[in-house]
């Protein structure tokens, strides 16, 4: 009975988002009705852009570097669209340890967009060395199962940390099939809830919430 419920209440609030309150009890009640199901007609084309549907992250790495709190990082650019609209820009800087591979994360500076495209904030933004920032890890070059490690540390705007959870996953994205790929499991300590990543081992990130990666473009020689 309780699975029931819950299955009229989604049905409920699903066609009450698509048609409005009055709309979604119509529609319901037109469904007791076999008559009347048996004889209505479903559109079944829509004329839409698709690209305006689904949300996008390009991350790009540039051939460009900029000194934070005394280090020389690689900047790496992520762009990210929402129904088809530019909505975040972030310059991302990356310092790695040559010795065992390591990758530290020295801050980003962030441009957040509206629907005009119009930049509106810089909400996230940090810098190592600036407002009590320090840098954190990105990514261990020798994960081990169990290793937690923060990877922001800017005060009141970021506190995000992670843990890896394993180092043998397989993983199928449009791009291909990968194996040996790092799952990590982060979080934060100015938000709630946590949220799982996946890396290859030579590529980088696979899948970061509803992101996957669907393809790898490298530069020209």
């Amino acid at each position: 009975m309780m699975h029931a419920r819950w299955m009229r209440l989604g049905l409920a609030a699903i066609a009450a988002l698509a048609l409005g309150a009055a709309g979604a009890v119509a529609a319901m009640a037109a469904q007791t009705s076999k008559a009347d199901a048996n004889s209505a007609r479903f559109q079944d084309t829509f004329k839409v852009e698709r690209s305006k549907l689904s949300d996008t992250l390009i991350i790009t790495v540039l051939d460009e570097t900029k000194t934070v709190d005394g280090v020389k990082c690689r900047i790496v650019e992520e762009r990210e669209t929402k129904g088809g609209k530019l909505a975040e820009v972030s310059r991302n800087y990356f310092a790695l340890d040559p010795a065992i591979g390591d990758v530290y994360y020295f801050g980003e500076d962030v441009d957040m967009y509206n629907k005009e495209g119009k930049v509106t904030s810089h909400e996230g933004g940090w810098l190592s060395g600036v407002n009590g920032a320090r840098f954190g890890m990105l990514l261990p070059g020798k994960p081990r199962v169990g290793d937690r490690y923060q990877q922001e540390m800017a005060p009141k705007v970021a506190l995000d940390r992670a843990e890896v959870v394993s180092i043998t996953e397989k993983v199928q994205v449009p791009a291909g099939a990968f194996t040996h790929c790092l799952k990590t499991r982060e979080s934060s300590g100015l938000e709630s809830g946590v949220e799982e990543k996946l890396y290859a081992p030579g590529v980088g990130l696979l899948k970061d919430g509803a992101f996957k990666l669907a393809r790898i473009e490298k530069p020209k020689e």
